[in-house]
């Protein structure tokens, strides 16, 4: 279970246990489910012409491995919406065989003005490869369920 609204607090941060090393499989099914058929990301010749000097795996892949492995520490079955992203960055690439970490931070709670059962939480989710070099900062807004008996 994730966390509720009241459990979050600004300057938290939460280390995630999950780690993945991307493989190749990895990458090529995320660009083909996602249809993205950027050849930085499919072709290796292309790839070593490019300033990387190698393919680089997607950098929505990423977001999705630095934002997913979150929901079961913060928000599975407690996020009653995600409001939106304020910022993504990709400080560096993320190449196959690079094995992922991620960590968020609680940066600002507030009661939601709309809905009295719910407030509102900007975490930031960080991602890192294993030299712990930043892949990945993307600031998240969700609608996030207080107690239910704090609601009622």
């Amino acid at each position: 279970m994730g966390k509720y609204y009241e459990e979050l607090e600004p300057g938290q941060i939460y280390k995630h246990q999950v780690t993945r090393t991307v493989t190749d499989v990895d990458n090529l099914m995320f660009t083909a489910l996602s249809h993205n058929d950027q050849p930085l990301h499919l072709d290796e010749e292309f790839g070593k012409k490019s300033i990387y000097g190698s393919r680089v795996v997607s950098s929505l892949y990423t977001l999705a491995f630095t934002n997913g492995v979150a929901v079961r520490t913060l928000t599975l079955g407690t996020l009653i919406g995600n409001l939106g992203y304020e910022q993504i960055r990709f400080p560096n690439p993320v190449r196959i065989g690079d094995t992922l970490r991620s960590e968020s931070e609680v940066i600002e709670v507030r009661p939601s003005k709309k809905y009295p059962n719910a407030g509102v939480v900007t975490m930031e989710h960080r991602g890192y490869n294993q030299r712990d070099e930043v892949v990945c900062i993307a600031r998240q807004v969700g609608l996030m369920s207080k107690r239910p008996a704090e609601a009622e």
